[in-house]
């Protein structure tokens, strides 16, 4: 059997050098079902991570669905089919009334860029406004947003990125509508700057959840004015819902939802096909009319009959099993018990969240420094002993934990149970 040391040296002459593995030593998955994964070696671990089989791995009615259509036909929309039409239907049913239509890609990248593209035909300005601690993709357009690695040649000129809101910190050094004020005139000092510029303002795209921000407690209504702001200024609001979306938080099926507003443009992917390729924009009709006018866009995978019924699948499967009711459920008691954790561990300063996406943030003083070597270290304790998770916000130092939605109480009890005892093992060092 190939070692771990054999297939990252075959990884790299295969594909290339510093092809991203998670945790020190890489874990060589080979079977996964419900919330388990299993490796090479028959190690059987408990995934709090990985969001993309939404309904659990390998979930035997989207296995199925998959399986029949692969077996009857596969082609794209230049002919007609019934299933994207059938599970765009289905869809539209979980969306506000204002936003009717869809174009169907491949990938969260695809539908954020596909998105800009929207808010430039719209608006026929070029401007976009993101966090400073946001992930929306890889093309080349949305690359701009983040800023983990800068672009070759710098940002553009048309990319304005404001401070991501932080509950832990907040900018002004208090929460409520003070902070909400905060981050409004953030935007706003972005709007202007934009319309002082060639650009104009065409967008402003977040997660409504903040997931690579750390996903920071916000209070209603926190987005408001800054949603004013960019749509007084002509610009659209695109909603990223490729982690939050389809129930995740429990209390709503999308995070704009939970947050209390409705966006011109709504991308999702990820958890859409549990594991299969398959991603959307969702829009107006009239915002989409727009789009198409002014690019003739087409994507040859995009909503092919296979990809419709992984997603039409998953769809089914979160009505029939109750799955946005357990993702509540479980979240809240999951949050309890590490709440209860972090009464025994200062290093943990908070615990946040919403229904299956959850975490703690680890400091290591009064000043709120973002124990990031520490965080690092329990990640890689917890793999140790069969539990998957990772860590995201400032300085890396939040607990990222986003299980499959059919994860259990039963579950949430191992995940914690064992998270004390890497605690109490783990040195709190610089």
């Amino acid at each position: 059997m190939e070692s771990i040391a054999e297939m990252m040296a075959r990884r790299a002459r295969l594909l290339g050098p510093n092809v991203a593995t998670f945790y020190d030593t890489p874990v060589h998955l080979v079977r996964g079902k419900g919330v388990w994964l299993w490796d090479v070696d028959g190690r059987k671990y408990l995934d709090c991570y990985n969001n993309v089989p939404h309904v659990g791995h390998c979930h035997p009615k989207v296995v199925e669905a998959i399986s029949r259509q692969a077996a009857t036909l596969n082609t794209h929309t230049r002919y007609l089919h019934s299933g994207i039409l059938d599970y765009l239907d289905a869809l539209m049913t979980r969306f506000d009334a204002r936003l009717t239509s869809a174009i169907m890609v491949c990938s969260g990248s695809e539908a954020n860029d596909v998105a800009l593209r929207i808010a430039q035909a719209v608006s026929g300005k070029t401007g976009v406004i993101s966090t400073d601690r946001t992930y929306h993709g890889n093309t080349t357009a949305v690359s701009q947003l983040s800023v983990r690695k800068p672009p070759i040649g710098g940002y553009g000129g048309h990319v304005r990125h404001v401070k991501a809101p932080d509950s832990l910190r907040p900018l002004n050094g208090t929460g409520g509508a003070e902070f909400a004020a905060a981050f409004t005139h953030e935007v706003r000092a972005a709007v202007q700057s934009l319309q002082d510029s060639e650009f104009g303002v065409s967008a402003l795209m977040i997660c409504p959840f903040f997931a690579n921000e750390g996903f920071p407690d916000l209070p209603p209504g926190f987005l408001d004015g800054a949603i004013r702001a960019v749509r007084d200024a002509g610009g659209l609001i695109i909603a990223d819902e490729v982690q939050p979306g389809f129930g995740r938080l429990g209390s709503h099926f999308w995070g704009h939802e939970r947050m209390g507003f409705v966006p011109d443009v709504v991308t999702i992917g990820k958890p859409m096909g549990n594991g299969h390729p398959v991603a959307a924009v969702v829009a107006g009709h009239d915002t989409l009319a727009a789009f198409r006018n002014a690019f003739g866009y087409f994507n040859t995978f995009g909503g092919n009959p296979v990809s419709c019924a992984a997603a039409s699948a998953v769809l089914e499967v979160i009505d029939a099993e109750g799955l946005v009711e357990n993702a509540f459920e479980v979240g809240e008691y999951a949050r309890a018990r590490l709440r209860e954790l972090a009464g025994h561990y200062p290093v943990i300063a908070d615990v946040r969240g919403a229904g299956l996406f959850f975490g703690a943030e680890m400091v290591l003083d009064e000043a709120q420094t973002p124990a990031t070597a520490f965080t690092r270290r329990v990640v890689e304790g917890m793999r140790q002993r069969g539990i998957l998770l990772n860590s995201g916000g400032l300085g890396e130092a939040t607990l990222k934990i986003r299980p499959p939605m059919v994860f259990s109480r039963e579950n949430a009890d191992l995940l914690v149970d064992t998270l004390a005892d890497v605690l109490a093992e783990t040195p709190v060092i610089a």
